[in-house]
């Protein structure tokens, strides 16, 4: 799906934050309100936007511990090694990567031992061959 470098730079400015007032975002990108508004309803209607969610403060973000738990899977084990993760609530997002492992999980816990007890629960998993984690320390910016 194309989309023009104004409709980039929208998104941009959206995944910063996106409950922004659309007059809040037009002043920024010096655009017309009706512009910035027929383009959000345009890119929602193409689903190049699928949704709004929610992003937590920093501070908060702070008081958890987080990990990128990159996972090497068996093969042909795959799906099940996905569907398995999907229902681990700790898991926030899982992304398929290139190079030594093939999945790389975010895991977001209250506390090391938790964390412990999340990896344990991933590697175990059926097809999954081995795990190493990464905690994060923190987060010098996110869009």
């Amino acid at each position: 799906m194309k989309i023009s470098p104004a409709d980039e730079r929208l998104l941009s400015v959206l995944r910063e934050d996106a409950r922004a007032s659309t007059a809040q975002i037009a002043r920024r990108l010096g655009l017309s309100r009706t512009t910035v508004q027929s383009r959000i309803d345009r890119l929602e209607q193409q689903g190049v936007i699928a949704g709004y969610t929610v992003r937590t403060h920093e501070d908060y973000e702070q008081g958890q511990v987080r990990a990128h738990v990159l996972i090497t899977v068996s093969p042909r084990r795959m799906p099940a090694v996905v569907k398995a993760l999907r229902e681990i609530p700790e898991v926030r997002s899982l992304h398929s990567v290139s190079g030594a492992h093939d999945l790389v999980a975010m895991v977001v816990v209250g506390g090391v031992g938790e964390m412990d007890v999340v990896t344990d629960a991933i590697g175990v998993i059926d097809g999954v061959e081995r795990t190493t984690s990464a905690i994060i320390l923190s987060t010098k910016f996110e869009r």
